[in-house]
């Protein structure tokens, strides 16, 4: 049971790895050595009638070789999970990097709890097809090989029954390989579905109660947990039938040896120490194979896990944005532009921007309006580097954002979305995300502005209180307005606020926009505005419908034409 990525990963830990397998061989010399002596002393002092001081010399090379034996084999398994460490923590460096690659697009059609699994579990799973199935699949070759090299000068006969039996366990576990595989493969796909539905069911615990479906979604769990019960008793079945069949064709192996070597020594065809030596080894020489047996479970798991990893590593972005010239990006403040801009999301191919034009030029506010669904979070996933247009340009300072760094660009963005999320962490770290070198009266003054300083000194650690899942219990508006202050305090070129304002009350939205007139010298701001208060200090109105720019001006302007950004504030029963 190879697989070849698996053993691709294998390839960047080969001299970690090699060394596990070197001195597992060398442990299997140790016991060939082992048997000699041990083989001598008992015919020495049983049939031969010497004396304990006579063999000291054969004890203390016993106890030897047992040592260095125990010590061998110990630094193998050390090395075993040191390979295994660093593959794990090479596939979760690079998953939560393409995970950032992907972007909130792919996020967000994925199921979280399913994700975190894979980064969590299905990593750790990869720990036993590294640390124990592949080196122990390297001994199960060598070892026995190495054996038959000493049996067979000693005593054709025994080294044909080895070499007759011991392909009956490779045998076997390729006939059940396909079966365990399949069983592996549904175990990990329920214990997916397990832990993506508890998710749900915690993120939505307050709305189940609510509405009176904690007992039904309980039911749901209950079946899921019964499926990865009964999924995993299937695996547990298959391992404890091969494990007994394995133990089986083994211990018969070694019985034929035995009564062969039984029957010539009666006959006077082979000496005592001859047919013990033999004898100790007959076990040893299966114990590899069967070794490998009771692994090959959880190479199988580790293979099963390893196919969902790997999907989401070869998953292509739904855009590939170009990753631009390191370094290069025009002087702030920021003239951006979209001219004919167009981008379909992969999943549907529904265009979702369709010949999209504006431009926001520094100190400008823009807001951008328009129903659910017209596309307005599409045009923040552009300018954030999410995704690149299927068609059209976008400019900075007349230069194509493609040809900017998207790691550099964002670094002179900031971006407050309708739902914000604060890290595990003090409020003064969750302030200072995008730029730690703040000092504290900066920070302070950015949480004024966003209307978050007076809440927060009210807290008894202030802004060291520790907030996120753990800490402090914050209201939604309490959050929004954190990140806001997070966003200010960046001194960002470009500012977009998606929906940023919808969790304020009016009073403390009028302080946010108040805030985004003093800061918006020298920057350019994207505002989209679910609620119509927001757009009432913007400079120019953008109304998208459909993927398109129908309508653009000024408030009262928009009013007086009565077409669709009338039609909005209609719709939302005269918000502005």
């Amino acid at each position: 049971m190879l697989d070849q990525r698996l053993i691709a990963e294998a390839q960047k830990v080969r001299y970690f790895l090699a060394l596990t397998i070197g001195l597992g061989v060398g442990a299997g010399i140790l016991t060939v050595l082992q048997a000699g002596f041990f083989a001598r002393v008992i015919n020495r002092v049983f049939l031969e009638g010497q004396s304990l001081d006579q063999v000291m010399i054969w004890l203390m090379l016993l106890l030897g070789v047992i040592s260095l034996r125990a010590g061998l084999a110990w630094l193998s398994e050390v090395f075993a999970y040191r390979t295994a460490g660093r593959i794990k923590e090479d596939l979760r460096r690079r998953l939560l990097a393409h995970l950032f690659v992907l972007g909130p697009v792919f996020v967000r059609g994925e199921r979280t709890g399913e994700l975190v699994n894979v980064m969590g579990e299905g990593v750790e799973a990869l720990e036993a097809y590294f640390a124990r199935y592949l080196p122990q699949l390297a001994l199960a070759a060598l070892v026995p090989l190495l054996i038959l090299g000493f049996v067979f000068p000693l005593d054709l006969f025994s080294g044909l029954i080895m070499l007759v039996t011991a392909p009956l366990i490779p045998l076997f576990m390729i006939l059940i390989g396909r079966w365990a595989d399949t069983l592996s493969q549904k175990q990990w796909e329920a214990l997916s579905r397990m832990s993506a539905h508890f998710l749900d069911v915690l993120q939505g615990l307050t709305t189940l109660k609510l509405f009176g479906r904690s007992k039904t979604q309980a039911e749901i769990i209950a079946r899921v947990s019964d499926g990865f019960r009964a999924t995993t008793l299937g695996v547990l079945r298959v391992a404890f039938l091969s494990a007994l069949v394995l133990e089986l064709l083994s211990t018969i192996s070694t019985a034929v040896v035995a009564v062969a070597l039984g029957l010539r020594l009666v006959y006077g065809h082979i000496s005592f120490e001859q047919a013990f030596f033999l004898l100790l080894l007959a076990p040893e020489f299966y114990l590899p194979l069967r070794m490998l047996g009771t692994q090959f479970h959880a190479g199988a798991a580790g293979v099963s896990a390893a196919q969902r990893i790997f999907e989401i590593l070869d998953h292509a972005p739904e855009s590939k944005p170009s990753r631009g010239k390191k370094g290069f990006l025009p002087g702030a403040p920021f003239h951006v532009s979209f001219e004919d801009v167009h981008y379909a999301y992969e999943k549907d191919r529904l265009p979702a921007l369709r010949g999209v034009t504006f431009e926001i030029v520094p100190g400008e506010m823009v807001a951008l309006v328009g129903a659910s669904g017209s596309g307005k979070s599409t045009v923040a996933n552009l300018l954030l580097r999410f995704g690149e247009p299927d068609a059209g340009t976008i400019q900075v300072n007349h230069a194509s954002l493609s040809q900017i760094d998207p790691e550099d660009w964002r670094r002179h963005v900031s971006f407050v979305p309708q739902h914000a999320y604060l890290l595990y962490g003090t409020i003064a770290q969750n302030i200072c995300l995008g730029r730690p070198q703040a000092s504290p009266e900066e920070m302070v003054g950015a949480a004024v502005l966003a209307g978050a300083d007076d809440f927060i000194q009210k807290l008894p650690q202030g802004y060291e209180t520790v907030v996120g899942q753990g800490g402090l219990h914050l209201s939604g508006g309490q959050v929004q307005r954190i990140a806001i202050a997070r966003a200010l305090l960046k001194d960002a070129g470009l500012l977009i606020f998606d929906e940023a304002l919808t969790g304020l009350d009016q009073a403390r939205a009028a302080q946010v926009e108040a805030a985004l007139d003093q800061v918006r010298k020298n920057r350019s701001v994207l505002v989209i505005a679910h609620h119509f208060s927001a757009a009432l200090r913007a400079d120019r109105i953008l109304v998208l419908d459909q993927g398109k720019i129908v309508e653009t001006g000024k408030h009262k302007e928009l009013l007086q034409k009565q077409g669709a950004y009338y039609r909005l504030i209609t719709a939302s029963g005269g918000a502005a």
